[in-house]
């Protein structure tokens, strides 16, 4: 992930991708990638529950596996799912046969029509393949709490600074976030609600 918001030319690249939601509705979609772990998954459930929010969590596979609980706690909650592949796949790392294989084994667990690529990029054949069987949603919010250089509050003011109609916000499900979350989730979703943001969760 590029930046907090991204450009135009990285949208062009995934044209058919869903990157952004209705800009004429006064809504946004909270998403957390890479989970679910035991370290940090139940704070984000009882946080959203708090606030009676409901997300969408674009999972690995080989954590579903791991924690069945957790995925199933998600489900129960009413949330929803997507994958995000088996093992954390990077594109570009991979034979793109060897991309789909594990994106596909991935929703053997994940059963779900969404997909968001590690990263946020992919090869073109990737993509070619993966928009055939999936609804491939990337983000137009990233609020970087995975990394080391921002502070919890940074990760809040990259909420309010731009935060739009019909935003996908990206939050991560991970240890590299949690501690920033415990700050940073719950101070988002009240100035969310403040604001008069209606959340939402796709179809």
């Amino acid at each position: 992930m590029l930046i907090e918001q991204p450009s135009k030319w990285l949208r062009w690249l995934y044209p058919k991708a869903i990157w952004r939601m209705d800009i004429d509705e006064h809504s946004v979609y909270l998403t957390f990638d890479d989970g679910p772990i035991p370290e940090s998954t139940p704070f984000i459930l009882k946080t959203l529950a708090e606030y009676d929010v409901k997300a969408t969590f674009f999972m690995v596979g080989e954590n579903v596996v791991k924690h069945p609980e957790l995925y199933q706690m998600i489900v129960d909650a009413g949330h929803q799912v997507g994958n995000h592949t088996f093992n954390h796949l990077g594109a570009f790392k991979h034979w793109t046969l060897t991309y789909i294989i594990n994106t596909y084994k991935a929703n053997e667990h994940i059963h779900s029509h969404l997909f968001r690529p590690p990263h946020g990029v992919m090869r073109a054949s990737e993509y070619y393949w993966l928009n055939k069987g999936f609804d491939i949603v990337m983000w137009d919010v990233v609020t970087r709490d995975y990394s080391k250089w921002m502070t919890a509050e940074d990760v809040l003011e990259n909420v309010k600074r731009y935060t739009r109609n019909g935003s996908i916000i990206t939050f991560h499900d991970s240890l590299k976030s949690i501690a920033k979350l415990h700050f940073a989730l719950p101070e988002a979703i009240r100035w969310l609600k403040e604001q008069g943001y209606e959340f939402k969760v796709f179809g």
